[in-house]
């Protein structure tokens, strides 16, 4: 079916055209029908010429992070494909059918033509890829900010889950370890043993929970310990010896002491004979307890200050800012990515002045950076942060030891919508967001320097803060 004048001039775009052009337009315009579920264009394909949908409607989507996420629709009358064809890149998003469709094609050459040639043609197109392109950033935008934060969530959630996990064991062994600690304490006590003794004992335990609480001992010290104590324990006749002899290393305790201790019950028969290594090793064993499960305790608030110092959430948008402890705060949440294979050099500058600035967004720029970093490198290599000051500027570099970025892209890095990553991982905003937080918000500059095994990324921040735009 052939497109006719009537048909065109219900498009706004096309009402601007003399008669003698909308024949022009007509005469050179494809049919193209589309079944419900056709795929007209697909993502990251060649530029094609400008579609005009005269009937039914086409669904715009995007792929992003493994799935096919919708954007939005065209309903007929309208046209679409101008952007590929005025910036010459790759189509940006799949438009499907969602029923049938009657499409017409313009070649690319003929769509320039009338761009070129008819200025209120020019305007309108323009608008409408302004409009379409707002549009379309502004949805992966915030697509970007909640995968970021499906990222860190479960980053920090994988990260929470052993100091928890310890916490709690720590409190599930304790409790029967209290009872039997409890009861041994009644047995004792009825046999009414002179307190010099006594006095021994717990001379004995509480340097033990000194050795413990300040990890005085070096894991090797305490496994060379553990196999004399282990010998002496099944020499006297200690059942279930192997559990007794790691606490009482840990402690720090002698084969001497022990013999000197029990040489006064080796021949009782009751449980005496033993208790007194026992009652040593659980109470070593329960500080042992509550040691790791403070450190879990403690590694949980660490991860919750450090996400709430990132967010800034109790501030307001503009705040005095330490630049170390923003990149220290991302490093921490980004440590299950690290830690497999990344090797973080700090070269921190001395007596760095803070800055006033938008505390969550700079921290948004170190996520970026060092994101990308770790990925460049798959997560095995070297990651260098150096901070500086020189005049009224502090300078982060932060340099990672990937294959880096070919010298022909390098100018487009910081491009709305150029990614070097494949269809669907990357959405080629997050530099553009780094250098517009940068830029834009807190009047500073970035730059770049790459090459094979050396990717540096410099930002500088004025000191004496940004505007208020």
């Amino acid at each position: 079916m052939v497109l006719c004048i009537e048909e065109l001039q219900t498009l706004e775009l096309f009402k601007v055209l003399p008669q003698s052009r909308l024949e022009w337009v007509c005469d050179r315009a494809d049919e193209i029908k589309l079944s419900e579920g056709e795929i007209l264009v697909s993502e990251g394909d060649a530029p094609r010429g400008l579609f005009i949908l005269m009937s039914g409607k086409i669904g715009i989507t995007r792929h992003s992070e493994g799935v096919e996420m919708p954007l939005g629709q065209h309903s007929a009358p309208e046209f679409l494909g101008e952007i590929p064809i005025l910036t010459d890149e790759p189509i940006m998003v799949t438009l499907i059918a969602l029923s049938e469709c009657r499409v017409y094609e313009i070649p690319p050459e003929d769509f320039l033509d009338l761009v070129h040639q008819c200025r209120d043609f020019e305007r309108t197109i323009f608008r409408a890829v302004q409009q379409r392109l707002r549009g379309l950033e502004s949805f992966i935008r915030n697509r970007e900010k909640m995968a970021a934060l499906g990222t860190m969530s479960a980053g920090l959630a994988h990260e929470l889950n052993n100091p928890a996990a310890a916490l709690v064991r720590a409190l599930k062994d304790v409790t029967p370890a209290l009872l039997e600690l409890q009861r041994m304490n009644l047995v004792y006590g009825q046999q009414r043993v002179e307190e010099e003794h006594t006095q021994k004992w717990l001379k004995i335990r509480d340097d033990g929970y000194e050795i413990i609480n300040n990890d005085i001992l070096d894991p090797m010290t305490i496994a060379d310990k553990e196999e004399e104590i282990l010998d002496w324990l099944e020499d006297y006749g200690v059942e279930n010896a192997w559990n007794l002899a790691e606490p009482l290393a840990a402690g720090g305790v002698e084969v001497k002491t022990l013999e000197t201790m029990m040489e006064r019950w080796r021949d009782d028969t009751t449980e005496l004979r033993d208790m007194g290594i026992r009652w040593l090793a659980i109470s070593f064993d329960v500080m042992s307890t509550i040691r790791n499960g403070l450190r879990g305790a403690e590694r949980i608030s660490e991860l919750v200050r450090s996400m709430k110092s990132y967010s800034y959430l109790d501030r307001g948008a503009q705040q005095w800012v330490n630049i170390h402890q923003g990149l220290e705060d991302t490093i921490r949440l980004f440590s299950f990515k690290l830690k497999h294979g990344v090797e973080i050099r700090r070269c921190y500058g001395e007596n760095l002045p803070e800055i006033l600035a938008y505390g969550s967004e700079l921290n948004q720029v170190w996520t970026n950076l060092i994101d990308n970093a770790i990925h460049a490198m798959k997560e095995k290599g070297i990651l260098e942060i150096k901070t500086s000051q020189f005049d009224n500027s502090l300078k982060v570099e932060i340099t990672d030891s990937g294959a880096g970025i070919p010298i022909e892209i390098q100018s487009r890095i910081f491009e709305p919508f150029f990614t070097t990553k494949a269809v669907g991982k990357g959405t080629g905003l997050g530099l553009d967001a780094v250098r517009r937080i940068v830029e834009n918000r807190h009047k500073g500059a970035i730059s770049l320097e790459s090459q094979p095994g050396k990717t540096t990324f410099k930002i500088c921040l004025p000191i004496a803060g940004c505007s208020h735009s």
